[in-house]
C-alpha cells in the first residue's frame, strides 16, 4: 500500500537534537534502501517534508513512522493512495 506522508518538525527553542538529526538521517537512508520510504522530498522553505511509503497496512506504517528520532518532535498527516484509472501505469 502506498501512503502520502506530510511530516512537519518542530524543535523546542534551545533544545540540542544534534545526534537526533544525524540518527533520522541514518534511519531514513536505511528505509529508503530497503524499499519502504520511496520517495522524500523537501518542502521549500520549511522543516518539512512530503514522503511516499510503500507498506502492507497502517500498523505498519505507524510502526516505521514511531521509529523516526525526530518523531517527538513531529505532526504527520497521513493519506493513503490508490491507483487512478488514468495513470500511464495503470493501462
Amino acid at each position: 500500500m502506498l501512503f502520502h506522508v506530510r511530516m512537519d518538525v518542530s524543535i523546542p527553542p534551545g533544545l540540542d537534537v544534534t545526534d537526533r538529526v544525524a540518527s533520522e538521517k541514518a534511519r531514513a537512508l536505511e528505509l529508503q534502501r530497503a524499499g519502504v520510504w520511496v520517495h522524500l522530498w523537501r518542502i521549500v522553505g520549511r522543516y518539512s517534508n512530503f514522503s511516499v511509503f510503500d507498506v502492507a497496512s497502517n500498523d505498519e506504517l505507524h510502526g516505521i513512522l514511531s521509529t523516526l528520532p525526530l518523531y517527538p518532535f513531529m505532526t504527520i498527516a497521513v493519506t493513503p493512495l490508490a491507483t487512478h484509472p488514468s495513470d500511464l501505469a495503470a493501462q
